[in-house]
């Protein structure tokens, strides 16, 4: 494993101080999956103030001293160096009442959450390994360290790492950490929704999400019970071969992998199961789903406690998931003018993920979204009009003509927009400024 020189430098220091170091956790689990780490964490032997000492000179913030942790920079590079520690006493399910330094790397690694994060490495002692989680990584698992059923308990959080980490991983859970985790998963409602969403995000965003989705449906259904109705719902259509959890953890997974796409896609049929019909020749109908899943969707990620922006796009994906657009210029440039050009290419994802996702075995219409997706490009290339702001009158040309301010000057532009989308006008001032005063 070769380590960033900061890392070195760092690990380096502290065993000059006659402190053991390593670089500890995702990092280590990374580099023996082949991959490049995001970030390094450091664990020591040395306490906090032990730590201080060591890079005395350094930019130094207490990020959390109280259980062991400083963020020491070293050049550009902040690195995280924890004490070793042993907890306990955990309240809520979530935090620990005690925590202890040790001089122990392999104390510390007994509270942590799953063997393939126990690891440590240092070029002086190689791979640290007390419960086997280099096996366990080469061999795609994932297991609690020790007892499943207490490390569950001791931070329901877990719970949603594991199926994270499946879904990112594409790694399978063993049976017995499986088995504490369905039994366990109402803990999950001793978990702060932000938390809990920044696990989510990051499991919809994996490359096993359908797997998981479909797996592990009862889990997610504690914090997403909207879920639950989806499963097993037929929809008695001759489009659509998947009932609505499947066909929605299908298009979630044909998704590029963004966050608000996929929980676009995940949630863009949860209305489903509540405006069901079915027509005199036996087939299922949901007239008016769009606009009960966005509804939902919003309550949904009210709960989740979403950031507003993302909140916005995910109930916008939802509600316009249907929409149908028209392959002409006249049409992408009301859609373009409707939805703003971000919202519409990330609809054009979401419409095509929705088409492959109702049955495999029926061809996608890929010149239609080819289509869509050329056009929109084109008009924003060639800086074609779509939106008030484009166009080449405003407000204080119309005042000058002899409109007064107020809801006839608005209605006025919103028209000459109309006919410049339509194409029965130019976006030429002169032109525009004489259809206006036909208005007065």
């Amino acid at each position: 494993m070769e380590l960033p020189k900061e890392v070195k430098n760092a690990i380096g220091r502290l065993e000059a101080a006659g402190y053991e170091a390593f670089a500890v956790g995702g990092c280590v689990r990374d580099s023996l999956l082949g991959n490049e780490p995001g970030d390094y964490d450091l664990t020591t032997a040395a306490k906090p103030e032990e730590t201080e000492r060591v890079f005395q000179g350094e930019k130094i913030i207490e990020t959390g001293i109280k259980h062991g942790t400083v963020t020491v920079i070293l050049g550009e590079t902040p690195l995280e160096i924890t004490t070793f520690r042993v907890e306990s006493e955990y309240r809520d399910n979530r935090r620990p009442e005690r925590v202890e330094f040790t001089k122990s790397i392999e104390e510390d690694f007994a509270r942590r959450d799953f063997t393939m994060n126990a690891l440590a490495y240092s070029e002086s002692r190689g791979i640290v390994d007390p419960f086997g989680g280099e096996a366990d990584v080469k061999a795609g698992i994932i297991r609690a360290v020790g007892d499943p059923e207490k490390r569950f308990r001791e931070d329901a959080l877990r719970i949603m790492r594991a199926l994270r980490f499946a879904s990112a991983l594409g790694f399978e859970i063993e049976p017995e950490t499986e088995k504490a985790l369905f039994e366990n998963r109402a803990l999950l409602l001793n978990v702060s929704a932000e938390r809990l969403s920044e696990e989510l995000l990051k499991l919809l965003c994996g490359q096993n999400v359908r797997r998981v989705l479909m797996k592990y449906t009862d889990v997610l259904g504690v914090i997403l019970p909207e879920l639950l109705p989806m499963r097993g719902f037929v929809q008695r259509n001759p489009h659509h071969v998947y009932d609505v959890l499947e066909h929605s953890a299908a298009a979630a997974e044909k998704v590029p992998p963004r966050p608000a796409l996929r929980l676009g896609a995940l949630l863009h049929d949860v209305g489903k199961p509540r405006c069901f019909t079915i027509d005199e020749n036996g087939v299922g109908h949901f007239y008016g789903h769009a606009e009960i899943s966005a509804r939902m969707a919003e309550e949904i990620l009210g709960r989740l406690r979403l950031d507003s922006a993302a909140k916005k796009e995910v109930v916008s994906l939802v509600k316009y998931h249907g929409a149908q657009i028209e392959p002409t210029e006249k049409a992408v440039r009301r859609a373009l003018n409707k939805y703003s050009p971000e919202l519409f290419f990330e609809l054009l994802l979401l419409k095509r993920a929705d088409a492959a996702a109702c049955d495999p075995g029926r061809p996608l219409d890929e010149e239609y979204f080819s289509a869509l997706e050329r056009l929109g490009k084109e008009i924003i290339a060639e800086k074609q009009c779509f939106s008030l702001k484009d166009l080449a009158v405003k407000g204080g040309d119309l005042v000058a003509a002899g409109f007064a301010p107020g809801p006839k000057l608005g209605a006025a532009l919103g028209l000459l927009l109309d006919k410049v989308i339509n194409g029965e006008l130019p976006n030429e001032r002169e032109k525009l400024l004489d259809f206006a005063k036909t208005l007065l």
